[in-house]
């Protein structure tokens, strides 16, 4: 973005939940781009736990109430000053950021020229038709690569610990599968709110048809509305009490026969996300949390109404939004000056439905990394001359018989240093499919600085897998010879087998542990049958 080097950057963050998610990708190629600089996110209170463990963000400062008023942005101004930032990236459009970062005396200010403050930056980045036409990522993106930045296009990724995935787990461990989350408040404006009444009509289905169950999410605001749908869905027998073990604080929970929770107004914002993940299924108004959601990996039903999709829709696989023509669709207006919210009468709960039913996943797999585990690890296979494929590969087949998908992911950090060819890589793993009966092979080409979701133990690779391959991840197996397969197991919900044939001798994270794959297979079958009987 500038021809001198920076090596401390302020951002200046937006200050909505679903903002902020977009801005995403565009923070990590600020990040990639200028890798020995100390990046400070400047954001609301309520904003800045989505950044929390976000490997990009070196530290956050808080944009807090006091800070509001005119002496408090004076004051926020001589905070920022005392850090000597030497460029402010400005995410924001509003004035009040590029006043602050002038008042902070930052030599170099970058923004979209907006709101009249282009006197007030360093460097102009025009809000011309095409950055208009834009989806809201790739808006951001933009920015940054006007601004000097190679940008490649990434999807928004939240950051999460194991810990707090098992965390969120364990409070849903009480609930049947498939688990949908509905999510029927909307910050911007009751135009954005389907009704109440169809939310309810879909957890209704999902329980008596699905003989699954529905947690409700939403924030304080959105108490009155989950209310409503909790009592519409007419479960008997609810009980308010506390479920013996489900932990977390929770008082008064309402649940139904492990079918009905209503957490609305229960949660912070990672837990929330953490909540949203380990769900099957999240239906949402364009909100928030539909932003966490795809943000999470987990299939999004998204309800549009007045707001556009091309422009703030769910990105990635494994999403349906469900949208009616109208000539007055999309107004942008928070409340409908027709006074009829056609746009969101005209959708049915029976659509809906089809579409939540559309993405709960059914089928089984057997994840498996591939070094060490499904053929020798010589350090970064690159040569045909080292690539030797352990013999009980051929014992795979009695999985496909049972019925699982045979799919193999493995870390290739070696294509991005250089030492292993990209061609090789697709070679040996496409051996795997034509000899061996693989449905499909994943790997992540990245390396291991670029923090990318899909290098595990991060889940992408395996959420890839379920939207494309209509995975149950709570019912797969992951087998692999390194404690990072371990944990990616524990970060999606399936069963660990560690294999001793690789380099590592113990994981402290395994569900089981297997001498070769031929013992890998008999605990996979015999698990199964466990489950099945």
């Amino acid at each position: 973005m500038s021809d001198k080097r920076c090596d401390n950057i302020l951002v200046r963050g937006v200050n909505w939940i679903g903002d902020a998610v977009m801005t995403m990708p565009a923070l990590r190629a600020l990040k990639l781009a200028n890798p020995g600089s100390k990046i400070t996110l400047l954001v609301k209170p309520w904003v800045s736990p989505l950044f929390e463990k976000d490997p990009f963000v070196d530290k956050i400062i808080l944009y807090e109430k006091k800070y509001e008023s005119i002496p408090g942005k004076f004051k926020l101004a001589n905070v920022l000053r005392k850090h000597n930032f030497c460029m402010a990236v400005l995410f924001q459009n509003a004035f009040d950021a590029a006043i602050l970062s002038f008042l902070a005396g930052i030599p170099e200010r970058i923004g979209y020229n907006r709101d009249g403050r282009g006197f007030l930056l360093t460097k102009r980045i025009e809000f011309d038709g095409y950055a208009k036409r834009l989806h809201h990522i790739e808006y951001y993106l933009n920015f940054v690569s006007k601004g000097g930045i190679e940008a490649q296009y990434s999807a928004p990724w939240i950051y999460m610990s194991v810990d707090e995935r098992l965390d969120a787990r364990k409070k849903l461990e009480y609930l049947r599968r498939p688990v949908i989350a509905i999510n029927p408040g909307a910050t911007y404006g009751s135009s954005k709110r389907w009704q109440p009444e169809r939310y309810a009509e879909i957890a209704r289905k999902v329980v008596e048809e699905m003989k699954g169950s529905v947690v409700i999410f939403g924030g304080l605001a959105e108490k009155v509305i989950a209310e409503e749908i909790y009592k519409r869905v007419g479960i008997q027998n609810a009980s308010p009490h506390h479920p013996e073990g489900l932990g977390g604080g929770y008082d008064l929970l309402q649940i139904s026969r492990h079918s009905l929770l209503n957490l609305s107004g229960r949660t912070g914002l990672r837990e929330l996300s953490a909540l949203i993940s380990e769900c099957d299924v999240l239906v949402t108004n364009d909100s928030g949390p539909m932003h966490i959601g795809y943000a999470v990996g987990t299939p999004v039903v998204a309800i549009f109404g007045s707001t556009s999709p091309e422009h703030t829709g769910p990105t990635g696989k494994g999403n349906i939004v469900v949208m009616k023509k109208m000539d007055c669709a999309p107004c942008l207006e928070r409340e409908c000056k027709n006074r009829d919210l056609k746009c969101m009468d005209a959708i049915g709960s029976d659509e809906v439905y089809g579409a939540v039913k559309q993405l709960v996943a059914s089928k089984k797999a057997v994840f498996f990394d591939r070094d060490g585990t499904l053929c020798r690890d010589p350090g970064y296979l690159g040569k045909w001359e080292d690539f030797e494929v352990y013999p009980e590969v051929s014992r795979l087949k009695r999985l496909k018989e049972k019925g699982f998908v045979l799919i193999g992911i493995t870390n290739q950090s070696g294509i991005a240093r250089g030492l292993v060819d990209e061609d090789f890589v697709k070679q040996a793993n496409s051996i795997f499919i034509q000899k061996y009966g693989f449905d499909y092979f994943y790997y992540c080409p990245h390396h291991p600085d670029a923090h990318c979701p899909c290098r595990k133990p991060e889940p992408g690779l395996l959420l890839n897998a379920r939207a494309e391959h209509k995975i149950n991840l709570k019912k797969s197996f992951i087998v692999g010879d390194k404690e990072s397969d371990m944990l990616l197991a524990n970060a999606a919900g399936a069963k660990g087998i560690f294999i001793k044939t690789g380099k590592e001798n113990f994981s402290s994270h395994a569900d089981f542990t297997a001498g070769n794959l031929e013992e890998a297979v008999e605990i996979i079958l015999m698990n199964s049958a466990v489950k099945d009987g």
